[in-house]
């Protein structure tokens, strides 16, 4: 769990797309929002659709540093938005545990 708080961490992206994707984030219902950004098949626990999220991500990051056409701003925020999402979702249940 600690692995993955520190990935969240240690991603990089431009200020504004971060903003952006906060913002949206405060917004987020994880019934609404991840299948659309996932696809069916969404997983059951927090900790398995952030990963799902950051190779998602990871992947929308390459195509924006390499320019490319597919490239679509709307949906890197709406991942980088479900990604805080859920790991504040994952924060919650965590502390609720302990």
């Amino acid at each position: 769990m600690h692995d993955l708080q520190s990935r969240l961490q240690q991603t990089r992206r431009p200020r504004l797309l971060i903003r952006a994707a906060r913002i949206a984030a405060e917004e987020y219902r994880r019934n609404a929002h991840l299948p659309r950004v996932l696809g069916p098949g969404v997983p059951s626990r927090h900790g398995a659709a952030v990963m799902q999220l950051l190779e998602l991500e990871a992947m929308m990051e390459e195509r924006r540093k390499a320019r490319d056409g597919a490239y679509s701003v709307a949906r890197h925020v709406e991942a980088l938005a479900a990604m805080i999402g859920e790991a504040r979702l994952m924060a919650l249940t965590e502390t609720a545990l302990t």
